[in-house]
């Protein structure tokens, strides 16, 4: 009988398909993100109905001991996924306050309750990730209704909620009210989400010109925002970043101090994330600063 050790059959080799995940995936990340965030009463509100968050969410793995040496086996491997949130609550007494922290909250509790995190992108999993967005908003909102209805003191709260996060160079927004998303790219401002308001909605069916709705007396009257009276649904999108991107999310204690182009001004001369952040809440202090002002920057290098 012989003893003779057979030659590995080449199906135990590993693929190439599973090296260069394995590369992709180490500890050296294809994108750097400068974040930061910042919030202010303003000068005129007692109290901040602003929330915001920034986060990174991370899976990995740490090789503890192997005895493959060479370098398609790297000591660490990790994903790494970064989102931001502002939220402009609103309502009688400390129920803007209220609405505000508990919808972020509750949007925090759906996600670290979802045992199964999508961390890599692709056609069906940004699809995916677009119906889980808009379905945790959904619960967002029905938990706020909710809990008016439980205190009464908190009937009529409400607030607006934008969240933008990426994986890689994909960048994921979900939108309900008139807190903006902007993205800054060759330095140029555009907008990425539509406010809910009345003034926007009349709008769009021609009964007011365009341009009067940044002064129109009807664009603070939201026509959607959670916890209304009736259920509502986000807008979600999902775009791809390139190298040197910004992107911004404010309450409308900004926008309603600064104009578009200095906001661009701003964002182009900052050289950090906190830098900008400052210099936008300072700057709209000195316009006034009539209402509570937030803001959440997020700068994307890619490595080559």
């Amino acid at each position: 009988m012989s003893t003779d050790i057979p030659n590995e059959p080449e199906e135990f080799f590993i693929p190439p398909s599973a090296i260069d995940t394995l590369r992709c995936h180490s500890a050296a990340s294809p994108v750097h993100v400068d974040l930061s965030a910042l919030s202010h009463p303003g000068l005129v509100r007692e109290r901040n109905e602003d929330t915001f968050l920034v986060v990174r969410g991370h899976r990995g793995l740490e090789v503890l001991t192997t005895n493959v040496g060479d370098a398609s086996m790297p000591p660490r491997f990790g994903i790494n996924a970064f989102g931001m949130l502002v939220a402009d609550g609103m309502g009688r007494m400390a129920a803007g306050d209220v609405a505000s922290r508990l919808a972020t909250q509750t949007l925090v509790a759906l996600v670290l309750r979802t045992p199964d995190w999508i961390m890599l992108t692709g056609t069906q999993e940004n699809d995916a990730i677009l119906a889980r967005m808009a379905e945790r908003y959904r619960r967002v909102d029905s938990a706020l209704r909710e809990e008016a209805t439980v205190n009464p003191r908190l009937s009529g709260m409400g607030t607006t909620m934008t969240v933008a996060f990426n994986l890689g160079a994909d960048l994921f927004l979900c939108h309900v009210g008139d807190s903006r998303a902007y993205l800054l790219r060759g330095g140029e401002l555009q907008r990425l989400t539509r406010d809910h308001t009345l003034a926007e909605a009349l709008a769009d069916v021609g009964a007011i010109p365009t341009n009067e709705v940044v002064k129109h007396q009807f664009r603070h009257m939201l026509t959607r925002y959670l916890g209304a009276p009736k259920p509502v649904k986000a807008d979600v999108q999902q775009m791809q970043l390139a190298d040197g991107d910004q992107v911004l999310l404010c309450t409308d204690g900004l926008t309603e101090m600064l104009e578009e182009a200095a906001i661009t001004g701003i964002l182009r001369e900052a050289k950090t994330a906190d830098e900008a952040c400052q210099a936008l809440i300072a700057a709209a202090l000195k316009q006034g600063g009539k209402d509570n002002v937030t803001v959440a920057l997020a700068r994307y290098r890619f490595q080559s």
